[in-house]
């Protein structure tokens, strides 16, 4: 469960294997802009992305699998989201990635600069996961 305020943008996250996480997400109070980005070595979507709002009412869920980075921006007053995940954290098999990565290109929805988490606003690009072969 994590309550944010508006213009807070968590993410781009992943758990890479073994310890791989598939996720449920789902707003409990509030508005978010949810983004997913394929990581999975061979994909032919490989770097894609997709968005999704969930809202409280009607309390629409987005399912992230396994091999899939999340991250979400608030863009209501605040907003309560709930997760759901298939396997514990583990902080050695966390991976980030700039939430604004150029090669991505996604397109948040933000009213100017978000607010970040040190460990966000330092992630690696795309382009640098992947080279450390880290399962991006």
């Amino acid at each position: 469960f994590l309550h944010s305020v508006k213009g807070v943008l968590r993410g781009l996250h992943y758990q890479e294997e073994p310890m791989a996480q598939a996720k449920l997400v789902t707003v409990l109070r509030g508005v978010i802009y949810d983004v997913v980005v394929d990581v999975r070595p061979g994909s032919p979507t490989r770097g894609r992305w997709l968005s999704q709002t969930l809202t409280a009412e009607p309390r629409k869920m987005m399912w992230i699998p396994e091999g899939f980075a999340h991250g979400f921006c608030v863009v209501s007053e605040t907003a309560d989201v709930l997760y759901k995940v298939s396997n514990y954290y583990s902080p050695e098999h966390e991976r980030r990635i700039r939430w604004n990565d150029r090669s991505l290109a996604i397109t948040w929805a933000l009213d100017g600069a978000p607010l970040l988490s040190e460990q966000d606003a330092d992630a690696p690009d795309f382009a640098a996961v992947a080279r450390a072969g880290t399962g991006a």
